[in-house]
């Protein structure tokens, strides 16, 4: 018995000896446990949501853009366009993969620039990145794809001011350049957020609000366009001979499909499927909206007849207003917007840019450099509560007024001086224009054999 009992004694002894270990490793695994449930993992409905979006802005550019732009050269020109747009497009998605998005969120390195993930190195199914809000992600490949669009239509958007009369060599060669020391700087600079002030993008860290790209792709894409055409000197005829477009349905088409996949452009550059996307995307309907109706009320009192051409002008003219303030406004602050820019925009078109004598052919800057400034300034008025805006009570309208000006200053300068490197290096090694022959011939069967129309 008294055996049983010390073998009793030992039993229990060892048991309760063992307990604190027991505990000690089912904290440990707890501890595992709660961490590996800490890490964020990616939303499916933003990740679908984003993977949309990204798939509605490449709407916006083929086909959209490219049959918007087609529309509005003559018909000998035509394919040279679409191929312009389509290479111009094919070209930033390569480059943005190999080093674009390396040097724009690749990682910390100063105000102007990232470094880092180039070839997309280190960069798996399993990355995320971070959204505006905390604990929320989305995968990192979608987010590279996403932003992959943005650079693809600001390239693709100088091609406006530069049709009927540029090598599509001197195109695609000017892209890199113009890529590498314009676009991947100026949208790091507005989007970067990193570590510290000194890594974070200078206009970010200034507080500049752009929601969706007013300074990164419009001012930008607007003002490299006028640069280009300033270079590069008029068409043959131009202001002596009429230039009408040779298919306006053509450009309603293309009218369209901008504007639907401007929901991705817009609603998506929220980053998430939630509020400020819907705000974004009513917003998107109602200032493309008011751009429509105002352009044509313009015409109405410039003495010329409320047109289709001014139609569809008017609408991009609302696209591209309230593209900084998509989320960043109400509806009604975004109608104002819309009908604000749609007139500046008309007037610049119809009246300045004749004096000016500048062939900018398609009005890339007319539009999208006078709507994206437009539109980047007023951003500090539509975040006021009286107009529906997101600002609080106590929300300091001048100096977000200061801030966006300056931010507009910066973008027009550097998208100026960096659009004027890459357009010289070109001219100097390349050539930018077409010979006479060609540009009289046209473009579509001097530079690429074929016709757009056979009949």
């Amino acid at each position: 018995m008294s055996k049983i009992l010390k073998f009793l004694s030992a039993a229990g002894a060892t048991i309760f000896a063992a307990l604190p270990a027991f505990a000690q490793e089912a904290a440990v695994e707890a501890v595992a446990v709660a961490t590996e449930s800490a890490t964020p993992v990616a939303d499916k409905g933003d990740t679908a949501w984003m993977m949309i979006s990204t798939v509605l802005v490449m709407l916006m550019i083929i086909p959209g853009l490219a049959l918007f732009y087609g529309g509005l050269v003559r018909g000998k020109n035509m394919l040279s366009v679409l191929t312009h747009v389509m290479g111009a497009a094919s070209l930033a998605m390569i480059i943005w993969v190999m080093y674009g998005y390396g040097l724009a969120f690749g990682g910390d390195a100063n105000q102007f620039i990232s470094n880092g993930k180039f070839m997309l190195a280190g960069v798996t199914a399993d990355s995320t990145v971070a959204t505006f809000t905390d604990g929320v992600v989305i995968p990192e490949y979608v987010f590279i794809a996403f932003q992959m669009t943005f650079s693809v239509i600001t390239l693709a958007l100088v091609v406006g001011g530069l049709v009927e009369r540029m090598k599509f060599s001197a195109m695609i060669a000017f892209g890199v350049i113009w890529l590498t020391i314009v676009y991947f700087p100026i949208a790091h600079m507005v989007w970067y957020l990193g570590a510290d002030d000194a890594s974070t993008g200078l206009l970010f860290g200034w507080g500049a609000l752009d929601f969706a790209g007013g300074t990164v792709v419009h001012i930008n894409a607007g003002v490299s366009a006028l640069v280009g055409a300033i270079i590069l000197g008029k068409r043959l005829g131009y202001q002596k001979e009429i230039m009408t477009p040779h298919s306006l349905p053509m450009t309603l088409i293309g009218t369209g499909l901008l504007w639907v996949g401007w929901f991705g452009f817009n609603a998506g550059s929220a980053l998430e499927a939630n509020g400020v996307a819907g705000l974004a995307l009513i917003n998107t309907f109602v200032a493309t909206a008011a751009g429509v109706l105002f352009w044509m009320l313009t015409e109405r009192a410039l003495g010329h007849k409320g047109s289709l051409l001014g139609a569809c002008s008017g609408a991009i003219a609302g696209l591209v207003a309230v593209t900084p303030a998509a989320g960043n406004a109400g509806p009604f602050g975004a109608i104002l917007l819309g009908a604000i820019a749609a007139v500046f925009c008309c007037v610049f078109v119809m009246k300045i840019k004749a004096k000016l004598g500048v062939d900018d052919s398609l009005d890339a800057f007319g539009i999208h450099g006078v709507g994206g400034i437009i539109g980047s300034v007023g951003t500090a008025f539509t975040m006021l509560p009286i107009l529906g805006g997101p600002g609080a009570e106590d929300y300091a309208l001048a100096a977000q007024l200061w801030i966006q000006i300056k931010a507009v200053l910066v973008a027009i300068a550097w998208a100026a001086i960096g659009s004027a490197i890459a357009f010289y290096l070109v001219k100097f090694t390349l050539g930018l224009r077409v010979t006479e022959e060609v540009e009289r011939e046209g473009l579509d069967l001097g530079e690429h054999g074929e016709r757009a129309y056979n009949y």
